[in-house]
């Protein structure tokens, strides 16, 4: 019916969709929360739908795009941290 990578792209858009639904919920939409749920979730996907014994020639193009996520969650993380002790950037 589907193949392995349409059931990844379906899950993920459930995925976002959920979250945004909670957050419309709980009035709390906001990109950060958004972004950092998103994330959490595109790592859960990708570690669940990886072989573990092998590396899928895939996986070298999803670690460029971790890497890129990782470095928006540093720089949200960093935003926060200046926004609590005060100083803005």
């Amino acid at each position: 019916m589907f193949t392995k990578s349409q059931k990844l792209v379906y899950a993920f858009a459930l995925w976002v969709f959920v979250i945004l639904a909670l957050l419309a919920v709980f009035q709390s939409l906001n990109y950060e929360y958004f972004f950092v749920l998103c994330l959490i979730g595109f790592l859960i996907l990708v570690e669940l739908s990886g072989p573990f014994t092998t590396k899928p020639k895939w996986r070298s193009r999803v670690n460029i795009v971790i890497f890129i996520g990782l470095l928006m969650f540093s720089f949200i993380v960093i935003k926060k941290v200046l926004d609590i002790l005060g100083i803005g950037i």
